[in-house]
């Protein structure tokens, strides 16, 4: 009822809501009908948006999604308990650090969002044209409407999806690329109807009255449904549209001056961005393991505090400990609920407890990423010099996610090649030929004549050239020089240098430019004529028919009519589209020669002509003719009529094109396997394409056996080829498979038989699938993500068309390429060139994943040391909630106290140096599957920290014993004096054992780890030498300064630190030597000369070293650093290196002389 006032409501203000009907009526020129009743129907406005976050839901929005982080959401409880109830510590110890948090985090993200605006005003302020009140005006790109009429000019990219109107063309027709959509760099031609054709002028286009009717918005690229009805003279014309009439969004315009269109689809509708996935929030691996850890921690958190109040109880069952002489209860207390008082009692053992959870630790993470991810920026290996690019980061959080990748999901055109063929041999005639400074030089032979002379190519080799410049459907553009004149007549000054050409396969602008080259030069393509000269000489050629290029008979085919007026046919094709019909010309030799060119990876097209008689041409032509206008079984027809004419062929040679492949894609792949990582090539490119491209970057190999999945039409044939594919790999397990699959198969595959599918994919070495629409690569991507194993994927290309892959996958990564900036502007990193994923994934997510695990773990470590000895100090206090450690320790304790020495850890941590990364892919397999933070070691890290923390409070409580007095003039030691010598063990204990993890030192290592305790002691000095006047109370005064004043409180300071962490560096010592890893062994050769270790922070200016001794002690306990043992200290440190097979041995000696040292440097 209420849902129908609305409508009814809106109706009445002439409002239709989108998309209530199947059908969109546009109004061209948005002139809407003077009478009668008329409903406007709203469109999307034409802007396109990535971004997450506006001016107005970013605060709502940012504060939602960092409380559905389980430490946020939960120290939020805490904070409110604490505001709520009488605890035991002051609401700021968990306000101060969460404020702290949400606020680093906010403007992190926030920025990130701001890149993403600036990048979406980029593409929505384009300046464009649009025809309005009868002129041409300048506006912004956002600012079309559907129905407006724009034009777009040449090498411009088109705004929104547009239906042709008309062109500089008489026939109206005009070439567009689509290589930023489908991944194809072919030439598209579009056509307008013939009554809008005429329109070329604004003047015209202002009095034309159109309306187009149409499907909504559909995600489609080759689907487009409609109809244009054009009024003139009272009479209403209708006009079927399709997908030939409409120029999609990103597509480009080529070989046209300039077209008028009307839009039909606009911004997020519009079929690009109908493609493109919806932004989600991605989650690295290390952050859902860092929740199952919280979850831990919590449930460790909830027993310490439910085990305390019922203790709590159970102790005070007893009068004489529930109601003490010096603590009397009052009326309320006594009368008070016992189920209220349980809560309360539990809920301050919460807040009590509540630091084992690590607030800090989400903010460290988020800095570490953010800091750390402008290294990715900053290295030169990922710098282009040709194109002054370099990487960029679009978002931070998935760093780590680098080093987890298993599978990498790649497109092909403008990824793994540079869209740029070049021809490289050929056959002719049983003979091969190869270019040399321009002209055929036969095999084993060089080109000894002199520059400039005419080369000698007669018969069948000029025959041959004269096919291969005739036989295409190759378009020419002619670059205007300054002054203007007719761009389709050359003969006005254009000389041959500038034509351009634009060809429907990359191969067929290869050859034709190759022929030109050599001599015969395409010149001119005007309506049924095509013209070429041969070494000079001018020949035109009537084109009287085109046989297209279709995937079944694998070859295209031109009937020309010469200059002497015979009639000729011209094919080309794959081999073995050609060779079987052929009768006569070097068959056998040829076939060897295509072998061979293949073998080395280079496309190859099979020539051959057809010369007719008079009768057979009429025969032909009836042929063709009665085919091309049935109204029944017109494709068959065709199909035959075609069979009928391409026999009888005489072969004149092949063709070998090298498809230029990006600098060292093979190398990078191949190291890509070498690191366990599965590369999937993805492209809406043709099937021979496709697999040439594969074979020639090493993606498939040579001696693979490659298996197909193609042309399937039914889910029966579809599963039984599945099952012969599963059959086939499991006969024949020893040899490598490669999987090619096509978009139609891959549709009914994944419809029903999705396990048969996976499971023949896993068991194959490499997989292709070619003519993927965009939505189909981002299933393929999805269907791994979800599968059992849950391996982490990576997507990356350079066009439009790879959005939804991008978007889909774990890590998305954009080429810098020459298809837009689509794919950059969705991603999460962006690359100028493949081949410098290599380093990402081998390097930096190897260094990012080893810092980020590390960072992770040591943060639980240190937590569990901090509270352990509050719950341990309640078992000596009666469970009174009393606390150990002051609260100005409890909050500064993860803000300032232990904070920067993990953070610089975690940006500068290098386990192996970067060029032995690079040289064995190998280690990236140490890493893989999260292993560094999995159970057990999670685990490992937390016993460690329960027993440090035991050492620390019974250690400190053994050496005070029952004796107190440890002051030199008989005062005893208080309770503040108890916690206070357990916390200053703590951070020295927390930061060494830090140091011990630590394997690359720079001066910031040193400066932060060295400064952390320093600024303890000293902060502390100050903290409680003072009287401060807004402190209300000052429990600290003096008492940090008689804890230093105590010779046995320093002397237990130094037992405990050692004797927590001497057993952590003999068991590094022994499984160095015992068990090293294969990454430990590694480290060996990772000697780089400018390696600061330990000892240069205390090295004097001529080497002499001042703590020699201590730096090389220190060196041999963490495995990093040794001297060579025939060489003195002196020397020694210009000769060190990482090596695990130097024996450990100190005395006690050694270590007691070390200890003073280390207590004030270390």
């Amino acid at each position: 009822m209420f849902l129908n006032i609305i409508r009814r409501l809106e109706s009445e203000k002439g409002f239709d809501p989108p998309h209530q009907s199947d059908t969109r009526t546009i109004y061209v020129a948005n002139r809407f009908p003077e009478h009668g009743h008329y409903i406007p129907q709203r469109f999307a406005d034409n802007r396109i948006i990535s971004s997450k976050y506006t001016v107005w839901n970013f605060i709502p929005k940012n504060l939602f999604e960092q409380f559905r982080r389980i430490a946020n959401f939960y120290f939020l409880i805490i904070f409110l308990v604490q505001l709520m109830i009488d605890t035991p510590t002051s609401p700021v110890t968990s306000g101060l650090p969460l404020f702290f948090v949400i606020t680093v985090t906010a403007i992190k993200q926030g920025y990130e969002d701001w890149l993403r605006h600036k990048a979406d005003n980029e593409v929505n302020g384009a300046p464009v044209f649009v025809v309005r009140s009868g002129c041409l005006v300048q506006t912004k790109s956002k600012n079309i409407r559907v129905g407006d009429i724009v034009r777009v000019a040449k090498d411009e990219t088109f705004p929104a999806d547009l239906a042709l109107l008309s062109s500089d063309r008489e026939d109206g027709t005009c070439h567009i690329t689509t290589a930023s959509l489908d991944g194809e760099t072919n030439l598209k031609t579009h056509f307008s109807v013939a009554e809008t054709s005429v329109c070329q002028s604004v003047t015209q286009l202002e009095a034309l009255q159109a309306v187009v009717e149409c499907q909504q918005p559909e995600a489609d690229l080759y689907r487009f449904v409609g109809r244009i009805t054009i009024t003139q003279q009272d009479e209403e014309i209708v006009r079927p549209l399709g997908p030939e009439n409409l120029l999609l969004r990103g597509a480009r315009l080529k070989n046209t001056k300039e077209i008028f269109a009307v839009a039909v689809y606009t911004g997020m509708e519009s079929k690009m961005a109908l493609n493109y996935k919806g932004k989600s929030q991605k989650r690295s691996a290390v952050e859902k393991s860092m929740n199952t850890f919280l979850l831990i921690y919590l449930g460790i958190l909830l027993f310490e505090a439910i085990l305390s109040t019922i203790l709590k109880y159970a102790w005070q069952a007893e009068d004489k400990w529930d109601e003490p002489f010096y603590n009397q209860k009052t009326e309320q207390e006594r009368n008070s609920s016992p189920i209220l008082k349980f809560i309360s009692d539990f809920l301050a053992f919460l807040v009590l407890y509540n630091f084992i959870i690590p607030i800090s630790l989400y903010v460290t993470v988020e800095m570490q990423k953010f800091l750390g991810s402008f290294f990715i920026g900053w290295d030169l290996d990922l710098y282009h010099e040709e194109t002054n690019q370099k990487a960029q980061v679009n978002t931070s959080d998935l760093n780590e996610e680098l080093g987890q990748v298993e599978y990498v999901f790649t497109d092909k055109t403008g990824t793994l090649t540079e869209n740029e063929m070049c021809f490289r041999e050929c056959s002719i005639n049983g003979i091969k030929y190869r270019e040399v400074n321009s002209k055929l030089v036969p095999e084993g032979m060089t080109d000894d004549s002199p520059d400039g002379s005419t080369p000698h190519l007669v018969g069948e080799e000029l025959l041959f050239l004269k096919a291969v410049s005739l036989c295409h459907t190759v378009q020419i553009s002619y670059d205007q020089p300054d002054g203007g004149g007719d761009p389709f007549s050359h003969s006005n000054g254009f000389s041959s240098n500038h034509i351009e050409y634009y060809a429907s396969s990359p191969d067929e602008k290869a050859l034709v430019e190759a022929t030109k080259r050599l001599g015969v030069e395409f010149t001119r393509c005007s309506g049924e004529t095509m013209e070429i000269k041969t070494f000079g000489k001018s020949e035109k050629y009537k084109l009287l028919h085109v046989l297209e290029f279709d995937a079944n008979r694998r070859r295209m085919s031109v009937i020309l009519q010469t200059p002497s007026g015979g009639q000729v046919l011209f094919t080309k094709g794959a081999e073995s589209a050609i060779l079987p019909f052929a009768t006569s010309g070097e068959i056998e030799k040829t076939r060897l020669h295509v072998d061979e060119f293949a073998l080395k990876g280079l496309r190859t097209l099979v020539v051959a002509c057809r010369h007719f008689s008079p009768e057979e041409y009429i025969d032909v032509d009836r042929h063709l003719n009665a085919a091309r206008t049935a109204l029944q079984q017109r494709e068959e027809r065709l199909q035959e009529a075609f069979s009928y004419i391409e026999r009888d062929l005489h072969l004149l040679g092949a063709t070998g094109v090298e498809d230029k492949l990006q600098d060292k894609v093979q190398e990078t792949i191949e190291a890509l396997r070498l690191a366990g990582i599965k590369v999937w090539v993805l492209t809406g490119d043709k099937h021979e394409t496709a697999v040439s491209v594969s074979l020639s970057c090493g993606h498939f190999h040579r001696t693979m056996n490659i298996l197909e999945l193609l042309q399937q039409h039914s889910d029966n044939e579809c599963a039984e080829q599945l099952r012969r594919l599963d059959r086939r790999i499991k006969e024949d397990h020893v040899i490598q498979h490669g999987l090619v699959v096509d978009g139609a198969s891959l549709s009914l595959a994944l419809r029903e038989h999705e396990k048969l599918f996976m499971e023949v994919c896993k068991n194959c070495s490499a997989v292709l699938c070619c003519r993927m629409a965009p939505l189909q690569k981002a299933k393929v991507v999805r269907l791994f993500k979800t599968s059992p194993e849950k391996p982490i994927t990576l997507a990356i290309g350079d066009g439009a068309n790879d959005v939804s892959m991008i978007q889909e996958a774990h890590v998305g990564i954009g080429i810098m390429g020459k298809e837009g900036r689509q794919a950059v502007r969705n991603s999460d990193y962006a690359i100028p060139r493949f081949k410098f994923l290599a380093k990402l994934l081998l390097v930096h997510g190897h260094f990012y994943y080893i810092r980020i695990a590390t960072l992770v773990q040591y943060f639980f470590y240190k937590n569990v040391c901090f509270i352990t000895p509050q719950f341990l100090y309640q078992f000596f206090c009666l469970f009174s909630q009393q606390t150990l450690y002051d609260s100005v320790y409890l909050t500064l304790y993860n803000i300032c106290f232990t904070s920067l020495p993990i953070l610089v850890f975690s940006l500068f941590e290098q386990l192996v140096h970067p060029h032995v990364l690079q040289n064995k892919p190998g280690l990236y397999r140490d890493i893989s599957k999260n292993s560094l933070l999995s159970f057990r070691t999670f685990l490992y890290w937390t016993l460690l920290g329960f027993c440090h923390a035991f050492i620390f409070f019974f250690g400190s409580y053994i050496l005070m014993g029952d004796d107190t007095t440890l002051m030199g003039n008989g005062q005893m030691f208080g309770n503040w004096t108890f916690g206070t010598l357990v916390f200053t063990v703590m951070v020295i204990t927390v930061t060494l054992k830090l140091a011990l993890e630590t394997h690359f030192w720079t001066w910031m290592n040193h400066f932060v780890t060295w400064g952390s305790i320093a600024f303890y002691f000293i902060f502390s000095l100050f903290y409680g030498g003072i009287i401060w006047p807004f402190l209300h109370t000052q429990d600290m005064y003096f008492v940090f300064v008689q804890l230093l004043s105590s010779g046995s409180a320093w002397f237990a300071i130094i037992i405990i630190v050692i004797t927590c962490l001497l057993p952590d560096v003999v068991k590094k010592v022994f499984y160095r030597h015992l068990q090293p890893t294969s990454t430990q062994k590694s480290q060996s050769l990772s000697a780089p000369p400018a390696l600061s270790c330990v000892e240069s922070l205390c090295c004097y200016q001529h080497g002499q070293s001042g703590c020699s001794r201590l730096a090389s002690l220190l060196e041999q306990m963490t495995g990093q650093c040794q001297a060579s043992a025939s060489n003195s200290h002196a020397s020694s440190r210009s000769n060190r290196s990482w090596s695990d097979t130097e024996n450990f041995c100190s005395s006690d000696r050694s270590i007691l002389t070390l200890s003073p040292i280390e207590v004030t440097h270390c």
